[in-house]
């Protein structure tokens, strides 16, 4: 997956579905780390995004709430290293 920062949130909101709110949310959370440029904006990745479409599918699909969400991700990024 590519990990360069590309997409500003308006963008990345866009591309997944997502109002820019719920990403700032998800970023205060740790469940989604943008990059940030030297002026302090948010970069996505396309791993971001599709980070954001796992967090989307876990809360509306599963039904997971974000604590549920943050055990599941922490999981999977465990079993990743």
């Amino acid at each position: 997956m590519d990990d360069r920062p590309r997409y500003m949130i308006s963008v990345a909101a866009d591309l997944v579905g997502m109002h820019p709110q719920t990403l700032r949310i998800y970023e205060q959370k740790g469940l989604v780390r943008p990059r940030r440029t030297s002026g302090n904006t948010r970069l996505y990745s396309e791993s971001d995004l599709e980070r954001l479409r796992v967090i989307q599918k876990l809360t509306t699909e599963v039904g997971l709430n974000l604590a549920g969400v943050e055990l599941v991700l922490r999981l999977e990024d465990e079993l990743k290293k």
